[in-house]
């Protein structure tokens, strides 16, 4: 997202908001969808995710990285609204807990090298992964979001954040070694 978007943004000004609306309204509602389940509740979370980037427009200076900074309010406002509609008989979901923990599939630049099968494993081999260390990963390697970052945003030691990598990293290499001895 361009700078002076975000830089209009925190001084106030509406119209660089729908801009930025524009922009994230898609990827919000998809990771919404896929904690909440149903398109009234994404929608819901979507607004609420925007609300609260207005509400603290002027801390969006500080933010490094956008994207990543988007992904935990969804997530954070998603499973808030999760756990309150009445509708759902499931109550109490966390992150930890939640298996249905959206992330984007893993697309990688060498597309064209890289087959659509092995794609498709790597994608399977992320999904197997706890959904905190999946989500610690999806930031760290897949968003390019700074260990000190991640650890601000989450809460969360360095050293959690490297056990998380560790884990993820060790997981991958093994679906992706038994898929090629496959």
């Amino acid at each position: 997202m361009e700078a002076n978007i975000i830089y209009r943004i925190a001084k106030g000004d509406e119209k660089a908001l729908d801009v930025f609306m524009d922009h994230y309204s898609e990827a919000i509602y998809r990771i919404a969808y896929g904690y909440v389940g149903n398109k009234e509740s994404a929608e819901e979370v979507v607004s609420d995710v925007f609300f609260e980037v207005w509400r603290n427009r002027k801390k969006l200076l500080t933010v490094e990285n956008m994207a990543a900074y988007l992904r935990i309010i969804t997530t954070r406002r998603a499973i808030t609204r999760y756990n309150n509609d009445e509708t759902e008989n499931f109550k109490g979901i966390s992150i930890e807990e939640s298996q249905d923990f959206f992330t984007i599939p893993v697309i990688s630049p060498d597309e064209e090298i890289i087959s659509r099968e092995e794609i498709e494993t790597l994608n399977r081999a992320n999904d197997e992964l706890p959904p905190k260390c999946r989500h610690v990963f999806t930031l760290a390697k897949l968003e390019k979001v700074s260990y000190n970052e991640i650890s601000r945003l989450l809460d969360i030691s360095v050293s959690t954040i490297n056990y998380h990598i560790k884990f993820a990293t060790d997981l991958l290499k093994k679906r992706l070694w038994h898929h090629d001895s496959s």
